[in-house]
């Protein structure tokens, strides 16, 4: 029978800080567009979401996140869609 890596297994720890996050509790629609959405409400909408993000705690580990993952649709850590589309794309090289 194969060994299976404990890393591979799920560790909470990982998890903990979205109980930290500014956005529990709020509704979801305020991170995430309907669809169709576009313009000036999507972007108060967007706005709104991102000064939630302005003031979380956990606003690293959550933008870390959603571009490891990748998160594809809606605000995370701050970042909207092409944010971090475009992060993915061209990541940011460190200059010592």
């Amino acid at each position: 029978m194969p060994r299976v890596s404990s890393s591979l297994k799920p560790k909470i720890e990982s998890w903990d800080w979205q109980s930290e996050g500014a956005c529990r509790g709020l509704p979801s629609d305020m991170f995430f567009h309907s669809d169709g959405e576009r313009g000036p409400g999507r972007r108060r909408r967007d706005s709104a979401a991102k000064a939630v993000c302005a003031t979380c705690p956990v606003l690293v580990e959550c933008r870390s996140h959603a571009l490891a993952v990748p998160e594809l649709y809606g605000i995370w850590g701050g970042l909207g869609e092409e944010a971090r589309a475009d992060l993915i794309r061209k990541p940011l090289t460190l200059v010592i």
